[in-house]
């Protein structure tokens, strides 16, 4: 009779600790727990732009419907060899500009044009202010990253490098383009790994069970952006278990088969 209360206080008290910790682990699941909180945080009213940065790809196309000629001299067409059979496509095939270390591209006629620092929309009015007196009317100059791509590590279904088509992404977006975290990701502790205009390279980590990441200025992520998920304990636990777990497994059945028999010898 000792032994089997002694067993049901021992199974009511692994039973108390498996909810104890089922609750524990489940806070530490959702995102922006806090969610309710997002009205009260001071938030940017412009909309964000990503920066240009030194080693970007740049495609910068200027068009003039009323001039096509005079925008000739501004765009950087690549040539193409065709032989008898081929037919030459309507569309032209424009050239990419990269910014060199020092922040800055050769654009045709005008010559060399510091960029990084400015958001395309600011790229393109520099540009425009300086070729705009050659046209009767001001041309429509277009400027887009050619090569804007984010990195996901870590503790996600998918990891990879991803391109992203219209220049904006946020953390929880790009969490997405790598099928989300697993299981074993920690929330509270996701790296943004970033280098900025001048080349240095800095780590920033964030917690994205708190709401208040939405004001954070690593919220948005810019280009070559590296983001690291970081496995939780469980995870690193069971990376030491190794070859090591059938063991456990077997003196574990071996114990419980060892408990079963003293308990119907003693009954």
């Amino acid at each position: 009779m000792k032994l089997n209360k002694f067993g049901f206080l021992g199974a009511a008290f692994l039973l108390a600790l498996f909810f104890a910790t089922s609750c524990t682990s489940y806070k530490q699941v959702p995102y922006m727990q806090n969610s309710s909180a997002i009205d009260s945080l001071h938030q940017a009213d412009t909309v964000y732009e990503a920066k240009i940065q030194p080693r970007d790809l740049l495609s910068i196309i200027v068009v003039s419907p009323n001039d096509p000629v005079a925008a000739t001299p501004y765009n950087l067409v690549v040539a193409q060899s065709y032989n008898e059979r081929s037919v030459i496509a309507s569309q032209p095939s424009y050239q990419d500009y990269l910014v060199d270390g020092d922040g800055n591209i050769e654009f045709p006629v005008v010559g060399t044009l510091h960029v990084a620092g400015l958001s395309k929309r600011e790229a393109e009015q520099l540009i425009l202010a300086k070729i705009k007196g050659a046209f009767a009317i001001p041309p429509i100059v277009t400027v887009r990253f050619a090569d804007f791509k984010i990195s996901v590590l870590g503790e996600v279904a998918q990891p990879g490098t991803f391109v992203i088509k219209d220049d904006k992404v946020n953390i929880f977006q790009a969490l997405a383009l790598a099928r989300d975290m697993t299981i074993y990701g920690m929330r509270e502790n996701v790296k943004i790994i970033r280098e900025d205009v001048n080349g240095r390279t800095s780590v920033h980590e964030l917690n994205l069970t708190d709401a208040s990441i939405v004001a954070s200025p690593y919220y948005h992520l810019q280009q070559n952006d590296v983001v690291y998920v970081t496995p939780n304990k469980a995870k690193a636990k069971g990376s030491d278990v190794g070859s090591t777990t059938s063991l456990w497994f077997s003196a574990t059945s071996i114990l419980v088969s060892l408990t079963s028999l003293l308990y119907n010898i003693l009954k």
